[in-house]
């Protein structure tokens, strides 16, 4: 029950932060083809609106979370249009309290998110990619991130600064361990022998006809652009490989440079400014023609700790410095040979003059013995590359040129391919993808347009257009005069099922024992006690329904029927409850109890506050018969 009350706990409000971070493919399709200069808003809180493809566009992403499952279309349409409202109702709320999120906080955010990472880290090439395909800049996304974490940032200090008491926690394991007992019996699902008329199928089936429809179908034409099918366009030439190589060389690399170095630092203060410490420098440097460097090094290096030593820093790895020395110094020790003594290096601290001393060449593979390994990675790369760009190309071919996909496929050299016709919850081969038959069925594609590119995994896109639609229908009787008598025969089954159990319930509520009235059905009674939430060896919907149902009151048990999943009904006698009291186990998970009632009462709060913004807030709805 605390796992159920931890998930309970996640906020309606959780996927508005979700569709910032969920496929950013998904924001494909967020420009509609349509010129909305003329066209009325849906819905408006306050000075914003809301247009039909609004609508659209969140109900496509709302219902991603009931894939494969039956839902109403028009139900779910409604839920994704009340949560623009809310998600604005809150928004605004926030920017009129002057809440904002930290540019590192929407910089982290977005490096975070996967599909805009190569190998595991932030690809800015590929982010700057994605969003030109959905004809978005950077910073109109990185706005919607920043008022999707703003939005988030304000629930969690209402979520998170709840709290349960002692005494909430005790009355919650008191519901939880209370136990009940009861007498049951189980009323088998009936089965009638008697078949109905063909008057009654023929009524029957006028009345259900929309269950015997034929469901919409469509084909469409595409075109699918993929990671294999770039690959081989791609050449690979000697030179081209040879400077990937070059720039690929520290993977190369077993053993990194090392160069050991020393240095005489003449520093820039308020005793010797900059002219006198440059001239000190070019002195000293002179000297070196016939001194030894350790000797200078020790006579004047204004650096006392490494003068001691001869000015020696110790080793140095190219790259290793760059935080703590200034670039300049980093450079010049970089190119020094071994021996070499540089010019004055200006750094923060003053001048230097660097020595290397000792000079460790770094171990690189020849080219030659990674070429095979070098010529994959090029192709990988070069086709990565391609696929991108033919990606944005796709995406604007096909927004461009909306009633078909020969420029496209033209453009791109792509066949178009066709399907056969589908279902919008069943489909074969390309259709079988549940993202393929969710853009054949949206609005855009059926208005005639070309779909927005579809991600089929990181390394195929597809772009389809409707082919042909064959309105729903409803079947003729004969073809399902067997599925109406099926459907027919189990009504009167509930029904008989149903009036049993009734008659039954209400003889027992007139005083008749349950043994008594249970025997005359040839059944038995059957007794559990000391059951609890928790611990109920009975089917889930008949323990549900002991737990719900209401106290027996004046020592009469409380009567009531449950029907059960496979169409039995059970006759119930609750006649006795106990309260709960906590176990040694229950006072292991107080922190858990105590954190997740916490949870759970603070997005209480949280929908109590938005439901108040919301009844003050200026909205307007256009009513369904208007849209």
């Amino acid at each position: 029950m605390l796992t159920t009350i931890r998930e309970k706990a996640q906020g309606a409000f959780a996927w508005v932060i979700l569709i910032a971070i969920c496929i950013p493919f998904a924001l494909w399709g967020i420009q509609n083809y349509t010129d909305s200069s003329n066209e009325s808003p849906v819905a408006s809180v306050g000075d914003k609106d809301f247009y039909q493809r609004d609508v659209t566009n969140a109900y496509e992403q709302y219902a991603q979370n009931f894939r494969g499952m039956n839902f109403d279309e028009k139900i779910l349409k409604q839920q994704a249009l009340d949560k623009l409202i809310k998600d604005e109702v809150l928004l605004q709320y926030v920017q009129d309290e002057g809440l904002t999120a930290a540019d590192s906080s929407i910089r982290d955010f977005i490096k975070d998110l996967p599909h805009f990472q190569t190998d595991g880290k932030f690809d800015d090439k590929r982010y700057k990619s994605i969003l030109a395909s959905q004809r978005m800049l950077p910073a109109t996304y990185e706005s919607k991130i920043k008022h999707n974490l703003m939005m988030a940032q304000f629930q969690r200090t209402i979520t998170d600064s709840s709290f349960a008491t002692a005494q909430a926690i005790e009355s919650f394991f008191k519901i939880q361990n209370q136990q009940r007992d009861v007498e049951y019996a189980v009323i088998p699902f009936a089965k009638p022998s008697v078949q109905p008329s063909e008057q009654e199928i023929a009524d029957y089936y006028q009345k259900h006809q929309d269950t015997y429809k034929v469901p919409e179908q469509v084909a469409v034409e595409y075109v699918e652009l993929t990671l294999d099918g770039l690959s081989k366009d791609v050449s690979v030439a000697e030179d081209k490989l040879r400077a990937y190589y070059e720039e690929q060389k520290d993977q190369y690399t077993s053993k990194q440079e090392e160069r050991t170095i020393s240095h005489i630092l003449f520093v820039v203060n308020a005793k010797t400014d900059d002219k006198a410490a440059l001239e000190k420098a070019t002195k000293a440097r002179e000297a070196l023609k016939s001194k030894d460097f350790t000797a200078v090094a020790a006579e004047l290096s204004d650096d006392k700790m490494t003068a001691k030593k001869g000015g020696e820093l110790g080793v140095f790895n190219p790259g290793s410095l760059d935080k703590s020395f200034d670039k300049t110094f980093v450079e010049a020790a970089k190119s020094l040979k071994q021996d070499e003594v540089s010019k004055p290096v200006r750094s923060s601290f003053g001048y230097h003059l660097i020595k290397v001393t000792q000079l460790t060449a770094a171990q690189i593979k020849p080219f030659e013995s990674v070429k095979d390994e070098l010529t994959k990675s090029y192709q990988k790369a070069q086709t990565e590359n391609a696929f991108y760009e033919a990606g944005e190309k796709l995406a604007q071919l096909s927004y461009e040129n909306p009633d078909s996909l020969q420029a496209a496929a033209s453009n791109l050299k792509l066949d178009i391919k066709k399907s056969g016709l589908f279902a919008k919850d069943k489909g074969e081969g390309i259709a079988a993808e549940q993202k393929v038959r969710d853009a054949a069925f949206s609005e855009e594609v059926q208005q005639g347009n070309n779909s927005t590119p579809i991600e089929m995994g990181n390394d195929r896109l597809v772009v389809l257009h409707q082919l042909e639609r064959k309105p729903a229908a409803v079947r003729e009787l004969n073809s399902v005069k067997q599925d109406v008598i099926a459907a027919l025969m189990n009504e009167k089954a509930v029904q008989q099922t149903l009036d049993t159990v009734n008659q039954a319930k209400q003889r027992v509520q007139a005083g008749e024992t349950m043994q008594k009235v249970v025997a005359e059905l040839k059944l038995t009674v059957k007794e559990a006690k000391g059951l609890t939430r928790t611990k109920s060896a009975l089917p889930e919907a008949l323990t549900d329904a002991i737990f719900k149902a209401a106290k027996p009151v004046a020592g009469k048990p409380s009567i009531f029927t449950v029907a059960l999943p496979a169409g039995e009904q059970a006759l119930v006698s609750l006649s006795n409850v106990a309260p709960g009291v906590m176990s040694d186990d229950d006072k292991k998970q107080m922190e858990l109890a105590k954190k997740n009632l916490a949870k759970a009462f603070g997005q209480a709060e949280f929908n109590a506050l938005l439901a108040s913004l919301e009844g003050s807030a200026d909205i307007s709805v256009k009513k369904q018969s208007e849209r």
